[in-house]
């Protein structure tokens, strides 16, 4: 049952994105009002329920979230209140068609092997936070097959430490429902804890924010 669902989703999350990249480029003045419907259209394809602990801070302007599936840009996407601008691997804007869900809402694309992208990574950053876009990353990198976090690459401290940003950690417990690599989709109660902002003046504040992330994962593993 799983593996239908599983094939059942995958193709209605491809057609919904080609669908989301035609509106925002005929509507790109709405774009994230057609992303916000669009991350609430594939809870209801999905067929997962979604709790909410605490409360986004208005003051952040990056979040640093786990990674476990794609359900986890989904949620965000349905759930921030406002225009978070993602920051994602430069492979999938390449995509034919799918790859504008990068360009056309300007998210950030990074090829993390080039030295030069971190250049280009803080000119847009600096860009999108002063036009009051959320910035978001997923600090491990790639996603996690377990419920440990992997150890948070350097991205998110430079981006944070360069501009100055006011950070908000985000837990996501459930979203692992959905497993890639074995094509399986289960039905899951999601649950996204907003965590407090972090004091970036301390040195390990990095370090820090992955051991509180982690307890949380800990305390809610099902």
């Amino acid at each position: 049952m799983s593996k239908i669902r599983a094939l059942f989703f995958a193709i209605e999350f491809v057609i919904s994105v080609i669908l989301v990249v035609f509106f925002m480029w005929l509507f790109n003045d709405k774009n994230r009002a057609i992303r916000k419907f669009w991350g609430r259209s594939q809870r209801f394809f999905g067929g997962y329920k979604l709790e909410v602990i605490g409360n986004f801070s208005d003051e952040a302007n990056i979040l640093l979230i786990n990674h476990q599936s794609m359900l986890d840009i989904i949620v965000i996407e349905e759930l921030h209140p406002k225009n978070v601008c993602w920051i994602a691997k430069a492979q999938i804007g390449k995509i034919p068609i799918i790859g504008k869900i990068l360009s056309l809402p300007k998210m950030i694309a990074v090829e993390r092997e080039n030295k030069h992208s971190l250049i280009k990574l803080l000119s847009e950053a600096k860009d999108r936070v002063e036009n009051g876009r959320v910035l978001a990353i997923f600090p491990e990198g790639t996603r996690s097959q377990t419920n440990k976090l992997l150890p948070f690459k350097g991205g998110a401290k430079l981006l944070v430490e360069k501009l100055n940003l006011k950070v908000q950690p985000i837990v996501i417990v459930g979203s692992d429902a959905m497993k890639v690599k074995e094509f399986s989709f289960k039905k899951a109660d999601i649950k996204l804890f907003c965590l407090d902002l972090v004091d970036t003046s301390k040195e390990n504040w990095l370090e820090a924010t992955r051991e509180s992330m982690q307890k949380v994962l800990d305390e809610n593993r099902k």
